[in-house]
């Protein structure tokens, strides 16, 4: 499971970037107007946006880890590897063009995100690095149901270090989508959004967790035998 995910993560990072352009153009737009394209900028913002991830990815880890370690190794760990391989599930289906599997866990995070929105204000329009970074920092938290999903697998790594590096392949994969500009990135959008592309991303995301899903039936199975 622990190999698969990161892969998994990576993969719907990259192919799912059609979705990530949706969320956060706005975002992209308002840091070139700030200072064009400026190629230090836009490493100083998706590095901001990527280290959340990943800060994210550690506290969803250490708390899978701590559940483990207060209720039980087989009870708890078992739960988790089944929502998580149902998260895979539902990712897999976003990406063949179910969109509404991941709309549901957007709403755990508006809260939050009221809290934090005012913030991004102070370093609007971003003219340097001092600005971009911290304002890639606060982005990294919009509500966003591909990255809830994602943190739900992070969260059976069952350690921080190994939440956050999952959470660390999904913000690489979906770094190409909002790092390149100008005609790549528009052959990139393009490509990613193909509906065989996206359909073969998709099955292969949603093989990874019925494969999952599989393996606990056998297990119980085998627990029982």
């Amino acid at each position: 499971m622990p190999e698969t995910s990161y892969f998994a993560l990576f993969l719907i990072g990259l192919l799912g970037g059609t979705h990530c352009v949706g969320m956060c153009g706005g975002i992209v737009g308002a840091l070139s107007m700030g200072a064009g394209s400026r190629p230090s900028l836009h490493l100083a913002y998706n590095a901001g946006r990527i280290i959340s991830y990943s800060v994210a990815g550690a506290l969803a880890g250490a708390l899978g880890g701590a559940s483990i370690a207060f209720s039980g190794q087989w009870p708890v760990r078992l739960v988790l590897y089944v929502l998580a391989n149902l998260m895979l599930v539902a990712l897999g289906l976003y990406l063949v063009g179910v969109t509404p599997a991941l709309a549901f866990t957007e709403r755990f995070g508006q809260k939050l995100w009221r809290h934090l929105q005012p913030l991004s204000r102070r370093y609007l329009p971003a003219r340097g690095v001092a600005q971009a970074f911290p304002l890639g920092l606060l982005w990294g938290w919009l509500p966003c149901g591909l990255v809830y999903s994602a943190l739900a697998t992070a969260m059976t790594s069952g350690s921080a270090w190994h939440g956050a590096g999952m959470m660390l392949s999904f913000g690489l994969g979906t770094l190409p989508n909002l790092l390149l500009a100008g005609l790549l990135a528009v052959r990139l959008k393009e490509y990613a959004a193909k509906p065989l592309v996206r359909l073969s991303a998709g099955l292969l995301v949603l093989g990874f967790g019925l494969w999952g899903l599989f393996n606990v039936v056998r297990l119980l199975v085998q627990a029982e035998g």
